[in-house]
């Protein structure tokens, strides 16, 4: 009997792997992609306290230093799932909702770290510059409409929520008041046309000239992508979008303050075709501390949490009825949560290695809750969600591949760390 040879062997081995491979992914149902189109991210800088809000238990005393809740709990649309009192327009709606109860994080519990772990999804690298989740999404599914950017932040610029290695082409048009569009595409009032015509002139030259001589490099052509789009949104078809009077008044004030006016531009925004809105709540905080509840600060939390249900509440009911609710995934972020014990102050401190973000729309398949923490929400119990895990359910619910590479220069940059969507919000 002759013997195989290694090549034989070899080929052997990778027959019966194949078939192997094969037979598993035939017994096990393939996930299929969502179909939400649009992403609006709502970020709560500062880091909500989960304790308070959408991961409540039993009652705590910052007097006695009694860890627990500051709050009372009540039950909500989804059987066995309670909210925290001061959201009772969301608990009517969260079987539109999945609080993801067990996301974690090991960043060290600062706030810039954790920030630009919770945009990129990925540690402060010294070579690389990771681009932002809105970034990712913009550069995989483009704008949603002609015309109109995929990346619109309604809040402060910053690195964190920029494009990294993807350059200037996914990078975000932002606006920090709701009272007027964005400043770079409007026209100064001291612009008159003659001047408006010759300045065109001397870009155009400047255009020409650096096509001649750079027209290869990839930032030149990003620059001539960017000045394509802004000169085109400049006019008065996009910018309209900005003219929130033309709203209903009581549809306005469902939606509040100057927080709520943003996540009801972020709707307009969808309207118009922007795949990615970011509405930061980083305005003059009612409480004074904002989400960053140290101290004094947690005594008017509820404030907040109240300006959140509202607007939360009216953005889900607002694109419901114009029948965008299934098409939009509303995400709700923040840098980490917060632990159930009192800090000195009566406030409370920092807490990444448990903590809530929440999903809504999208066309996912909500189930109020998922995952599940300890008595006081200190420690995750069962189904933990990594950071990864999460922005790869937000990919996948876009229809992106979260496993797929980008390119920076050469290099291959998986969309995540290995991140897998939770599974039973597609199944």
């Amino acid at each position: 009997m002759t013997l195989p040879n290694r090549r034989q062997m070899l080929a052997t081995s990778a027959s019966i792997a194949l078939v192997a491979n094969y037979a598993r992914a035939e017994s096990v149902p393939l996930l299929q992609f969502g179909k939400a189109q649009h992403c609006i991210s709502i970020w709560l800088g500062g880091g909500m306290s989960q304790v308070d809000t959408f991961d409540p238990k039993r009652r705590g005393d910052p007097i006695r230093k009694v860890p627990g809740s500051y709050y009372a709990s009540i039950d909500t649309a989804v059987p066995r799932v309670q909210v925290c009192e001061h959201l009772p327009r969301v608990a009517k709606l969260m079987d539109h909702v999945t609080a993801v109860r067990t996301v974690n994080h090991d960043v060290i519990d600062e706030h810039a770290a954790a920030t630009n772990r919770m945009h990129t999804g990925r540690t402060v690298s010294g070579t690389v510059v990771y681009p932002s989740l809105g970034s990712v999404i913009a550069h995989q599914r483009g704008p949603a409409a002609e015309n109109a950017p995929a990346y619109v932040l309604i809040g402060y610029p910053n690195v964190t929520r920029g494009p990294g290695f993807l350059g200037a082409r996914s990078n975000y048009l932002y606006l920090t008041d709701t009272s007027q569009g964005p400043a770079g595409l409007s026209r100064p009032n001291d612009i008159g046309d003659d001047r408006q015509l010759r300045r065109e002139a001397f870009l155009a030259g400047m255009r020409r000239s650096a096509g001649e001589r750079l027209g290869s490099d990839r930032k030149i052509q990003d620059y001539e992508a960017v000045l394509e789009l802004s000169q085109n949104l400049s006019g008065p078809d996009f910018n309209r979008v900005f003219k929130l009077d033309e709203e209903p008044g009581d549809l306005r004030n469902q939606y509040g303050g100057e927080f709520g006016q943003r996540c009801l531009l972020a709707r307009r925004l969808v309207e118009r075709g922007v795949r990615f809105i970011e509405v930061s709540h980083n305005l003059n905080f009612l409480n004074g501390t904002g989400w960053d509840i140290h101290n004094a600060g947690i005594q008017k939390q509820h404030e907040l949490i109240r300006e959140l249900d509202n607007a939360m509440s009216a953005l889900i009911v607002d694109l419901q009825t114009k029948s965008l609710l299934d098409k939009t995934l509303i995400v709700i972020t923040s840098e980490f949560g917060r632990p159930p014990q009192f800090d000195g102050g009566g406030g409370r401190g920092h807490q990444g290695k448990a903590f809530t973000c929440v999903l809504a729309g999208g066309g996912l398949k909500h189930c109020g809750a998922y995952g599940e923490t300890d008595e006081i929400s200190k420690e995750i119990v069962r189904d933990p969600v990594s950071v990864p895990n999460f922005f790869a359910t937000i990919h996948w619910a876009l229809g992106i591949d979260p496993s797929k590479n980008l390119y920076d220069g050469d290099r291959p940059v998986p969309i995540t760390d290995n991140g897998q969507a939770i599974k039973s919000l597609f199944a």
